[in-house]
């Protein structure tokens, strides 16, 4: 069996492995690379293959870095199934056509600028029509249901307690009459995780592919986290402040909002602050998810299916509001009381909560809480490494709120969590291949892997093909090479970011606004920029 990593290798964004057996070609997840511009065009790339050969998905989970392009696969031609639990099939019909929504109204952002500069007009990466088809060729499977898709491939799901429905997937290959078997841990969470119930442990496996976000660091303070979120919280409303969390919309939102009804239930001085204030959810998408949620209280942990029991619903604190339309999301921009606002999306790439930080992070009363992970070259990733100035719609803001980070509300198993997990395998895999993370994390993880558990362990690059067989796996020839798509498309996200920076220094000669002195060292700046540029474009 041949298998070819299209992404997620040495990177955390657009996990995607290509395998065929005797000529049977299948998917484990179809993600979105997310991040920058560079990132971002990775998405607009034609597959290395013919969508319409794939007779089906495996999915792990429903996060956009893993599903998110799986309606660019149908509109591209896939018509097979998709595999995957209940929850995230559940998941994906919100979570697909509201990606699509994102992608068609930043297409429409684009191409009315581009139509005024008389250029070309851009097609979105897919359409809403996409998604919605794509989701009916969706099929549910349970937790521990071996599904059999030939006499030589199965699969079963267990729990990766990462999010809601999320997955590790044992596949089960026979070839030469012998059986061997294949472990990708997907996302895999911590123990101890409101809501979800913990990692479940695998028995044994040949290959194992396991992620490694944060492959290279263990999370601080885990056991404070719940106090440290609830201190920022009533510290910054008795200042006056508002808190701001870009969460993503489904698992850590309702994550926050369990720890903040947790804490309300009690008699604590903090839960007196937080009761006083309104909670705003201002995020459509965690709304639709939150009562995903309801309907699948069965994947819920031992301490929330106590709340339960109890009467008490520990998603939906009293003094919460889901706001829904985009007329009570602009009100929300001027409310001008202490509050607690929690929107999406976590990364503030997209979504309302780039609204709510252009209109907030300018108050030094203010704080902007992050819950998660954020990538590089990413806005939340930007306010997190301090920088003072951002740019939000095209507009500078200066960043004077607080900006304080969480890490330990990872979804992500840390270095420990990793090995842990491996270790309580009876049977320690002969191969490990390190995947989803990025490149500097995934090499110095795998040292360690190998270190702890004397195997050979790869790390591979995107494009590369391994051959795996019973006995051995063999690296074979390259199905795309990596290093020129990726050198454009960083050259073509570069001279856009120049052309941006030139069309403000044109404005603000127009308008007068740079000094004659400016303007002499500006002049001096650009006459090397453009004999530089002849040089670089002397043997083009």
């Amino acid at each position: 069996m041949k298998i070819t990593f299209i992404g997620g290798a040495q990177s955390v964004t657009g996990s995607c492995y290509l395998f065929d057996l005797e000529g049977k070609k299948f998917l484990v997840d179809c993600g979105m690379f997310q991040g920058g511009l560079t990132e971002e065009l990775l998405n607009y790339e034609s597959f290395p293959f013919n969508p319409s050969e794939i007779e089906f998905v495996i999915l792990s989970h429903a996060h956009i870095d893993h599903s998110g392009r799986i309606p660019k696969l149908y509109k591209d031609g896939f018509r097979g199934i998709i595999c995957t639990t209940d929850a995230t099939m559940d998941l994906c019909s919100i979570m697909l056509p509201d990606s699509a929504h994102i992608q068609e109204s930043e297409i429409e952002w684009k191409n009315r600028k581009r139509k005024r500069e008389g250029k070309k007009l851009l097609l979105p990466l897919y359409t809403l029509e996409d998604a919605e088809n794509v989701l009916k060729h969706f099929r549910g499977v349970k937790y521990g249901q071996r599904i059999q898709i030939d006499k030589n491939l199965s699969f079963v799901f267990k729990d990766a307690g990462h999010m809601l429905g999320s997955a590790i997937v044992e596949l089960y290959v026979k070839e030469n009459g012998k059986e061997y078997k294949l472990v990708f841990s997907g996302d895999l969470g911590n123990r101890n995780v409101p809501i979800l119930k913990d990692p479940t442990i695998i028995d044994d496996c040949d290959y194992l592919f396991i992620e490694s976000t944060y492959g290279n660091r263990l999370h601080v303070d885990v056991e404070n986290k719940s106090k440290k979120l609830i201190n920022i919280i009533s510290t910054t409303i008795s200042n006056g402040g508002k808190v701001i969390i870009p969460s993503f919309a489904v698992g850590r939102t309702q994550e926050i909002l369990y720890e903040i009804a947790k804490e309300i239930s009690t008699d604590s001085e903090e839960a007196k602050i937080i009761r006083n204030v309104e909670i705003f959810v201002d995020s459509p998408l965690a709304t639709s998810a939150t009562a995903i949620y309801k309907k699948h209280i069965d994947y819920f942990d031992t301490e929330a299916a106590m709340f339960i029991k109890n009467g008490i619903y520990p998603l939906e604190p009293p003094n919460l509001r889901f706001i829904k339309s985009v007329d009570e999301s602009k009100w929300l921009n001027e409310y001008d009381k202490s509050c607690i606002i929690i929107s999406s999306s976590g990364m503030c790439e997209a979504g309302r909560i780039k609204h709510h930080l252009k209109h907030n992070l300018w108050n030094e009363k203010n704080t902007v809480l992050f819950v998660g992970y954020q990538a590089p070259n990413t806005l939340g990733r930007k306010l997190l490494d301090g920088q003072k100035k951002v740019k939000i719609f095209g507009e500078e803001v200066e960043v004077r709120a607080k900006i304080e980070y969480i890490e330990a509300y990872s979804g992500h198993a840390d270095k420990s969590g990793l090995f842990s997990w491996i270790e309580q395998m009876n049977q320690k895999p002969k191969k490990i291949f390190v995947v989803h993370g990025e490149k500097e994390v995934q090499f110095e993880f795998a040292k360690e892997l190998q270190n702890r558990f004397k195997t050979d362990v790869i790390v591979p690059m995107r494009g590369e093909v391994y051959e795996i067989a019973p006995e051995y796996v063999t690296q074979s020839e390259r199905l795309f090479s990596e290093l020129p798509s990726f050198v454009n498309l960083s050259v073509l996200a570069q001279i856009e970011e120049i052309e941006y920076e030139l069309n403000r220094l044109k404005e603000g000669i127009k308008n007068s606004a740079i000094s004659p002195e400016r303007l002499s060292t500006l002049n001096s700046n650009l006459e090397e920029l453009r004999y530089l540029l002849s040089l670089a474009l002397n043997d083009y």
